[in-house]
């Protein structure tokens, strides 16, 4: 569905940001109490940790957005949608968007439906959120308050996401490089205008909040944001190749230090498929399904050895596809026809895909021996996933004769739990 663009209507978000607003509370409390308690300096931040403190007592949080130019968020929706489509994909969606929706300029202009972009949309809901008036709201625990004094977070309003991806649409091998590079560009703007205030030199950022839930999202400054929150999918765009080690032949990564489950927060993709409910839910008659590339590299390498050992495995279907309108219509099929949908590591550790498969009410089976998830600590996902060790899904016969052990009553409970979930995640 087309997001509209009244300011009232951006209040309409899911309970993902009720739940975002408690993490961020937590996650910077845990963060200002370990900095308080373990590095006891006159000039560390007992300002930022009493606020942090008197927060949690009223149940709400106080977010300043930094006055970023409007060319950095909604003024890149603008330049998207006067673009005549992306070269990746040319996604018909955003084709029908621009043009029956977008006549005349719009102050909130709709975010992409081209589901490369889509799945990563969090930056535009929160940012619809916050900008939302406080009488037009209804369960936010984020309060907008218009003096940075007053704030126990400044959210930084950059769609590093879109930015990214337009980049890599118009100019793909120009992303890695700063020259002749407008994602960099942008990024340098926000970053110096950001470090340049006053709200960064007093806390060294670390009350500040940034939204980048691309893995390559500010690809170029991530070390310069990194006292600051993050909030993001994985883990798994943290990499970088250890050249000197290999001789530029490995694909082996050294993890960077910039992202902490003490300070950031895992939030979920926003999920491509439609929700299917329990009362709707028919006999599946596929056991495990997955649709997507069987060729990654880095930590996806586990998903070309899964292929091999299951395409031909009875009960089986797995599909070579992409996320156009056609493949949108074949994961809805093969998900809601499936008693299990598997999840192994691609690029990055999580994809998109988990968060349909439960939209689905397909099991998921996530073939991992360290992931992380989002909002773990209010959602139990061993209620309604299974988790698999990567030494045990690579034996022969091994992972289709384990999902065919579960009897009908437990796959029954598995999707009883999971209905209950995508009140979580969903927009």
């Amino acid at each position: 569905m087309v997001p509209k663009t009244t300011p009232k209507s951006l209040c309409s978000v899911s309970f993902l940001f009720l739940l975002l607003s408690v993490l961020f509370t937590l996650s910077l409390f845990l963060f200002f109490l370990s900095n308080t308690t373990h590095q006891p300096k006159p000039s560390s931040s007992p300002s930022l940790f009493s606020r942090t403190v008197t927060q949690l007592s009223s149940n709400s949080i106080k977010v300043y957005i930094a006055d970023l130019p409007r060319s950095l968020n909604y003024g890149l929706l603008d330049k998207y949608w006067s673009f005549e489509s992306d070269s990746r994909l040319g996604s018909q969606p955003d084709n029908e968007i621009r043009s029956t929706h977008l006549s005349g300029k719009l102050e909130y202009p709709p975010y992409p439906e081209n589901p490369l972009i889509k799945q990563y949309s969090a930056e535009y809901w929160i940012m619809g959120d916050l900008m939302t008036p406080e009488e037009l709201k209804t369960g936010s625990f984020a309060r907008r308050v218009f003096n940075v004094e007053e704030a126990d977070v400044v959210f930084v309003p950059f769609f590093a996401t879109l930015s990214a991806e337009m980049q890599l649409g118009l100019a793909k091998g120009a992303f890695r490089k700063k020259v002749g590079n407008e994602d960099y560009e942008r990024q340098r703007e926000v970053v110096d205008f950001v470090k340049g205030t006053e709200a960064w030199k007093r806390s060294g950022g670390r009350d500040h909040v940034f939204v980048l839930t691309d893995p390559v999202a500010m690809w170029h400054v991530r070390a310069e944001i990194s006292p600051a929150v993050l909030l993001v999918v994985d883990f798994g765009g943290w990499y970088r190749l250890d050249s000197k080690a290999s001789n530029g032949s490995s694909s082996d990564m050294i993890q960077h230090t910039q992202v902490s489950l003490l300070k950031d927060v895992i939030v979920p993709y926003t999920n491509l498929l439609p929700r299917l409910h329990l009362s709707e839910n028919r006999k599946r008659r596929t056991l495990l399904y997955f649709k997507g590339a069987k060729h990654r590299h880095r930590g996806g390498l586990i998903r070309e050895k899964l292929w091999d050992l299951l395409v031909n495995e009875p009960g089986v279907i797995m599909e070579e596809g992409f996320p156009n309108a056609t493949g949108k219509e074949q994961s809805i099929k093969g998900m809601r026809s499936s008693e299990f949908c598997l999840h192994p590591a691609g690029d990055t550790p999580t994809s998109c895909r988990l968060f349909d498969a439960i939209q689905s009410l397909c099991i998921p089976v996530i073939v991992s021996d360290n992931i992380e998830l989002p909002f773990e600590g209010m959602v139990d996902y061993s209620d309604f996933s299974i988790f698999i060790a990567v030494s045990d899904a690579l034996q022969p016969n091994w992972l289709a004769s384990h999902l065919r052990s579960y009897s009908d009553k437990q796959k029954d409970r598995f999707r009883q739990k999971m209905a209950k979930v995508p009140a979580h995640f969903s927009i």
